[in-house]
């Protein structure tokens, strides 16, 4: 390989590479927690919980609600997704429609921090989130 192609592949891996297991643990703690407030008490989880994924840069929330005719399949929708772009250093935030595809959340399109996605998630103001 050239030393122009080994640098564009270095650039080009540092662009789309995940969190380190430092910044993923800490990503989960902060979002653990967000989620666990969100959880409804114990007797509704069977029929609605809240639940999140960390993969590769993104972070997904989701609800999770049984099959209407077979309440012991799970279903996951998720409703919020944020995006670190590293090399800007913000987060992206993204809501689903009902077109199932993710649009940018236009009230706040990007934030600096996890705490600050989880934020805006919470007050929905626009009520995309939530309903």
């Amino acid at each position: 390989m050239r030393i122009q192609e080994v640098t564009f592949f270095v650039e080009f891996c540092e662009k789309i590479m995940a969190f380190n297991d430092i910044e993923r643990k800490r990503i989960e703690n902060i979002v653990g927690v967000f989620v666990e407030r969100l959880r409804p008490p114990p007797h509704i989880r069977p029929k609605l919980d809240f639940g999140f994924r960390v993969t590769g840069q993104s972070i997904e929330l989701f609800e999770i609600r049984p099959q209407w005719n077979k309440p012991e399949i799970r279903h996951e929708s998720a409703f919020s997704k944020a995006t670190f772009v590293r090399a800007q250093g913000v987060w992206k935030i993204y809501w689903k429609r009902a077109d199932l595809k993710w649009h940018g959340y236009e009230p706040v399109p990007d934030v600096s921090t996890v705490q600050e996605f989880l934020a805006v998630v919470k007050e929905d103001e626009y009520s995309c989130f939530f309903g």
